[in-house]
């Protein structure tokens, strides 16, 4: 594996050097389930919508998030599900009761299909409408990047809104419906 950055295109891969990235010929390295021991995992990239998921209003409540977007990821080394939305500060974690992240997770069949460590699923609340995706893991903390950097004030501003709509826009372009040849 070479060192360095991903370049234009590149992938990036899970490892026990967080950040780190592989150029596209040694990513494909890692596609395979256990490759360098299980040390390395490749993000996959990709990008998924399910429109018949079953959250709605009394779900997005019992979340209990601050914000109208959350990522869900299993997080391997800490053996559990864990629950992140962007912040001005960065990602920050929700402390809710696990099982009850789980009941809302239940309520998609994206849930099922989640690689640990390198997938997330990612619900946004916007309009009275909840949409629910299943994305590689970077995106998401680009996500969180994007708000970071351009948030302004208490309600983030209309440049971090901006940006907000933007991603959704383009994740909607990318993301595939969930049929039953998907799942």
């Amino acid at each position: 594996m070479r060192g360095g950055r991903a370049g234009r295109g590149g992938r990036h891969h899970r490892a026990d050097d967080p950040g780190s990235c592989a150029c596209p010929a040694c990513a494909m390295l890692f596609d395979r389930p256990g490759a360098a021991g299980g040390r390395y995992r490749g993000v996959p990239r990709r990008y998924l919508v399910d429109p018949a998921h079953g959250v709605d209003d009394a779900d997005w409540e019992a979340l209990q998030i601050p914000v109208s977007t959350v990522f869900f990821l299993r997080n391997s080394a800490l053996d559990r599900l864990v629950a992140l939305y962007p912040s001005p500060a960065g990602p920050a974690e929700s402390e809710l009761d696990p099982s009850t992240w789980q009941t809302v997770l239940d309520r998609t069949r994206l849930a099922a299909l989640l690689e640990p460590d390198v997938e997330a699923l990612l619900l946004r609340r916007a309009g009275g409408v909840t949409t629910c995706h299943l994305v590689p893991v970077d995106a998401c903390y680009e996500l969180v990047g994007r708000m970071r950097l351009h948030w302004q004030g208490f309600d983030g501003g209309q440049t971090a809104r901006a940006e907000l709509e933007g991603f959704f826009d383009r994740l909607a372009g990318l993301a595939r419906p969930l049929t039953e040849d998907t799942a």
